[in-house]
């Protein structure tokens, strides 16, 4: 399992409260066509308060755009976003997600590399990095850069990056580490869904097959299911040796998900 959806999230989250987190001092009620349309905003009386509103309009709508799936339209707002304010890690991200979506992994971990390199203690920035890390083959690297988020005192998403290093240690075979990570992501947000997932694929790595099925059911629980957490669910029925579980597991992913329809066995 990897971590492209912990980074989704955790990306969008950041972008809006960067569009949404400008203060405007000396404001004045200022008109601006965008997209065909007319849009109050209150800015201060100079150029760069104007520029600024500006670039978090264009970095919002790039966000919408990604979250939409429409990446070539995502792509141009990111880069206008950029041009607008160069020093905003923010678009960089956003950019870098973007290019993985679109396949240009090379691109995307310059664009990650340089967001990190404006801002090398935003415990945002660094987690999504971690992620792209993970997901990509670089499990041992990626939990450095967790590492360095959590060392953010004013990240507010600290589950979020102990659920991904929790994670990507069981990539990277340390078990131990994914489980005090795992338990402490849940000590902070127990319904977090993929710290709830990766709790059971520990579990079920390291036999304890109960527990497994504990912390399977929580997940399905607390979010939607996935192909993932459904092809798990299987294995730990299986293991388990209850076969009508695992038959009603197994007909819920090729109804759902019928392109993952075939689980792949870890034991």
């Amino acid at each position: 399992m990897r971590l492209p959806e912990r980074l989704l999230a955790t990306l969008l989250i950041a972008l809006l409260l960067a569009a949404c987190g400008s203060g405007a001092g000396n404001a004045r009620a200022t008109r601006v066509r965008w997209e065909g349309q007319m849009q109050d905003y209150a800015v201060r009386d100079d150029r760069g308060a104007r520029t600024r509103m500006r670039h978090q309009e264009v970095l919002r709508l790039a966000g919408d755009r990604y979250a939409r799936g429409d990446l070539e339209a995502a792509r141009g707002y990111a880069r206008s976003a950029q041009k607008l304010a160069p020093d905003d890690p923010a678009a960089y991200t956003l950019q870098a997600a973007i290019e993985g979506r679109l396949g240009d992994q090379a691109r995307a971990q310059a664009l990650y590399r340089k967001a990190t390199e404006l801002a090398p203690r935003q415990g945002e920035i660094l987690n999504n990095y971690g992620a792209w890390l993970c997901a990509n083959g670089y499990p041992a690297e990626a939990l450095v850069w967790f590492d360095r988020a959590l060392e953010d005192a004013a990240y507010a998403a600290r589950a979020e990056a102990l659920a991904n290093a929790g994670g990507c240690a069981l990539d990277a075979g340390q078990n131990e580490r994914a489980g005090q990570d795992l338990r402490q992501a849940l000590a902070l947000t127990p319904t977090n869904a993929f710290a709830l997932e990766s709790m059971a694929r520990h579990a079920f790595l390291s036999g304890r097959n109960l527990e497994a099925r504990a912390f399977y059911q929580r997940r399905l629980a607390a979010a939607q299911a996935t192909a993932s957490v459904l092809q798990l669910a299987i294995q730990i029925e299986e293991r388990l040796g209850d076969t009508r579980a695992a038959s009603r597991y197994q007909q819920r992913l090729r109804e759902e998900f019928p392109a993952g329809a075939t689980p792949n066995s870890q034991g």
